[in-house]
């Protein structure tokens, strides 16, 4: 049985059997890296017209992965890691997402260390601050990590039925 790494993206597989050594490779394994596919973008600082292009770029990516129902769920999270980097930042974020047969991984990177949390919003805030508790709701796993002097929000979703 086999099991995704986590952190490495879905194309890093991790074997569970304990015969395998470290570095060594199946020809599965191989054969399912050269099928992933990868949209990296750069966002620019507040420019909340990315994130549109971005939803449309992520569809073409999408194009005959998982089920219609996914594919949108996937533009809807990554449209709000998109948007939080771009309204709570000061910088450029970068978009990378990584799709295989077996899985999509959104990561969204930016330069504020600060570390986002699902909360739930008051009802004064109208459509706001509901981002995050809808890719907790959604999304198969997600996280954030430090990297450099900034973080990455990152989602995975697999390819199956939800």
């Amino acid at each position: 049985m086999e099991r995704q790494a986590r952190g490495s993206g879905p194309t890093a597989i991790a074997g569970t059997s304990a015969t395998r050594q470290a570095g060594e490779s199946r020809a599965e394994d191989v054969a399912e890296q050269d099928r992933a596919s990868q949209l990296r973008r750069r966002l620019g600082r507040a420019d909340l017209r990315a994130v549109p292009e971005t939803r449309r770029a992520l569809r073409e990516l999408l194009r005959g992965w998982g089920s219609t129902g996914r594919s949108e769920t996937a533009e809807l999270l990554t449209s709000e890691l998109v948007t939080n980097a771009l309204v709570h930042t000061d910088d450029d974020a970068v978009l990378t997402a990584t799709v295989s047969p077996s899985g999509l991984r959104v990561e969204v990177r930016d330069s504020v260390a600060h570390r986002p949390r699902p909360r739930v919003p008051s009802a004064d805030e109208a459509t706001h601050g509901r981002g995050l508790v809808l890719v907790e709701s959604l999304a198969d796993t997600w996280g954030v990590r430090a990297q450099g002097g900034g973080k990455v929000v990152w989602f995975e979703m697999g390819a199956g039925a939800a």
